[in-house]
């Protein structure tokens, strides 16, 4: 697991959004600090030293409850 950052707020379309150092695959799985699978990467955007990234939620997932959440990628 790899450390993507931590939720800043929900977008307009119901996607979470973070800040990361790096950028990650389009499609990647991310999960939480309890390794259960929270969505998967939609977007990256922004600057290219800081970007933003908008995870597409998992159906059954509450983003509210990942406000201020660290998330983390899942490499196999």
């Amino acid at each position: 697991m790899r450390r993507l950052g931590k939720v800043l707020h929900t977008s307009r379309r119901g996607h979470i959004i973070l800040r990361t150092d790096k950028t990650p695959p389009v499609g990647a799985e991310v999960v939480d600090k309890n390794v259960d699978v929270v969505g998967t990467v939609a977007d990256v955007f922004g600057p290219v030293k800081l970007p933003y990234v908008s995870v597409r939620v998992k159906e059954g997932v509450d983003a509210t409850k990942l406000m201020g959440q660290p998330l983390y990628l899942y490499k196999t």
